[in-house]
């Protein structure tokens, strides 16, 4: 019989086997994403004929003709806005929100927590949305981008069931000690509840920057473009983007072949994903742990 305490050859084989697995998953998993980025830098006549690990004559032709179009920046600084804006509003609004819904003293708390859960199995659909935020006067403004997404129901019942995991006591001290309802939440409940705050955060930024039907439909200045919805009708458009790019020469415009449809549309692909990758490194840490604590309670 093995020795207590030490571990078998096959219970070893079987770590392997386990270590390795998940390493080819992982590998298939980012493969897309990076096959996508290597494209993007290749020379498009030299890509036609196939990559795998590193790009092919490297050219960041693609990524200049995009940039040059002027509604890229402008686009870009909205879309940066939207979401920042509106994920600091969503957090906000959410977690005070879902703080009124563990506080006992609340008239018709158990009510109000029942109608916003079942807002999350009703949708009255895209027309009575449509009428709502016009009449609403938030029709081309820049307030539709933030203001319809500050409260989510969803987000408020992940808050409130990692508040209602905070020690009721801390508050109780609070209030002897004569702090008020705001002075409770903003010194003591939200700086607890970092790690839920932050998987909301997640969550509304990806939601927000990937957003782009409220523009579609609601938004016909040109001065509010979103960058996903020029990116959306640049990409349908990449054929005759890549036709039409030029480059300037003593001689005059010349045709270049530094772009195709292709490398166009990878390009726009990194474009819309890399901005909010960035999220994810600052709040990783907090995202586990916050959506696991959410979930125990309900």
């Amino acid at each position: 019989m093995p020795v207590q305490g030490k571990e078998t050859f096959a219970s070893k084989l079987f770590d392997v086997f386990n270590y390795l697995l998940m390493i080819v998953f992982a590998l298939l998993c980012l493969y897309p994403f990076y096959y996508v980025f290597i494209y993007s830098l290749s020379d498009p006549g030299a890509s036609a004929s196939g990559i795998f690990l590193w790009p092919v004559s490297p050219t960041l032709g693609s990524y200049v003709r995009i940039m040059s179009l002027g509604t890229i920046p402008a686009a870009f600084f909205v879309s940066a806005c939207k979401t920042i804006l509106g994920t600091v509003l969503c957090v906000y609004a959410s977690s005070l929100f879902a703080y009124f819904m563990t506080r006992k003293e609340m008239f018709a708390r158990t009510a109000i927590y029942r109608f916003v859960i079942a807002s999350m199995y009703l949708h009255a659909g895209l027309i009575p949305w449509y009428l709502t935020m016009k009449t609403y006067g938030l029709k081309d403004s820049f307030l539709l981008y933030i203001i319809p997404s500050a409260v989510n129901a969803f987000f408020i019942i992940l808050v409130k069931t990692y508040i209602e995991s905070i020690p009721a006591s801390l508050e109780e001290s609070a209030e002897i000690d004569g702090a008020g309802f705001m002075k409770i939440f903003h010194a003591i409940i939200f700086p607890l509840s970092k790690p839920i705050v932050a998987t909301v955060a997640v969550y509304s930024a990806v939601g927000l920057w990937n957003s782009w039907q409220d523009n579609f439909f609601l938004v016909n200045k040109e001065s509010l473009q979103t960058i996903q919805l020029i990116l959306y009708n640049y990409l349908n458009e990449a054929s005759e983007l890549a036709n039409n790019a030029v480059k300037q020469t003593s001689g005059g415009m010349l045709k270049t072949d530094e772009v195709s449809p292709e490398s166009i549309k990878m390009t726009i692909t990194i474009i819309s994903i890399i901005p909010i990758m960035f999220v994810y490194p600052f709040l990783q840490r907090y995202f586990v742990k916050g959506i696991m604590l959410g979930a125990v309670k309900g």
